[in-house]
């Protein structure tokens, strides 16, 4: 890593204090937005424990709170303020892997998107037991419980995943990643409605676009997505090179980019709320 790496990761770092493991704001509307990776706290003893490579949090969702802030009225957001470094709420608590066969990262991940090692101390089986009770468990709590009570009051409930990542990463995809990458489980997470609006929508600005492709969505997507049952979960992963100046430190926000991509971010969210009266269990 370049020597300046400790000088960025004070930038890019600020959540120094020890915040509560997860955020909830509560609205009205029914549809949640998740946003399992836009946290960059880290416990002292765990950053003790990264390098220098694994300081620098390249692997954080940068700015998808902001990207998405005030697109849809009433909206209920659980926002992990950890870093997925620490452990990863998108990642099932038996760390089975979600792609078999690809490269991916685990529950606590070994290494970044890169394949490179980011500990010098690696965790142990009881570093992991800890952080699955210190922070995995209260994301989902209070992910579960938001659940429930906007399905209590809408009789449906619709689960957005917002994500983003690099969009050349040979590590683990080929070539170019497209600018929206929507996964629903290949359609098993949500009502086919859901899918489609969705897939419009993304269609209609003329940016690249794929369904269930790389991305099928993560652990949360899988777990809470039961279309029976009135719970309907989709993952829209963003390519970082649609609203970041650059995907490389200090992975500054763009806001001309970011006002453009939040125009049919707001219509996707607005048609998944209008959706919901349709989707009643």
């Amino acid at each position: 890593m370049p020597a300046s790496s400790e000088a960025i990761l004070s930038d890019l770092n600020p959540e120094t204090s020890d915040p509560a493991p997860v955020e909830v704001v509560q609205g009205d509307s029914p549809v949640i937005l998740g946003l399992p990776h836009t946290g960059t706290f880290l416990p002292e003893d765990i950053r003790a424990a990264l390098n220098a490579r694994g300081r620098v949090l390249a692997d954080t969702d940068w700015h998808i709170e902001r990207l998405y802030d005030g697109l849809l009225p009433g909206v209920t957001t659980v926002r992990a303020t950890f870093h997925r470094y620490v452990i990863d709420a998108n990642r099932g608590p038996d760390d089975a892997s979600l792609y078999p066969g690809q490269n991916t990262t685990g529950l606590v991940p070994l290494t970044d998107f890169d394949g490179q090692p980011i500990w010098d101390v690696a965790p142990t089986e009881a570093d992991i037991a800890d952080r699955k009770a210190r922070f995995h468990a209260p994301y989902h709590a209070a992910l579960a419980a938001e659940i429930a009570r906007v399905r209590a009051r809408h009789g449906v409930a619709i689960l957005y995943d917002c994500h983003s990542i690099r969009s050349h990463i040979p590590f683990l995809f080929d070539g170019i990643l497209p600018d929206f990458n929507i996964g629903t489980d290949s359609g098993r997470s949500c009502a086919p409605a859901i899918e489609a609006a969705t897939q419009e929508i993304a269609a209609a600005t003329g940016r690249t676009h794929v369904l269930n492709g790389r991305f099928k969505g993560g652990w949360t997507t899988r777990h809470y997505g039961q279309p029976d049952h009135g719970v309907h979960a989709i993952q829209m992963e963003l390519a970082q090179s649609t609203h970041l100046a650059s995907e490389a430190p200090p992975f500054a926000y763009d806001a001309q980019k970011a006002e453009a991509l939040r125009v049919p971010l707001k219509a996707i969210l607005t048609k998944l709320a209008a959706l919901a009266a349709e989707l009643k269990a």
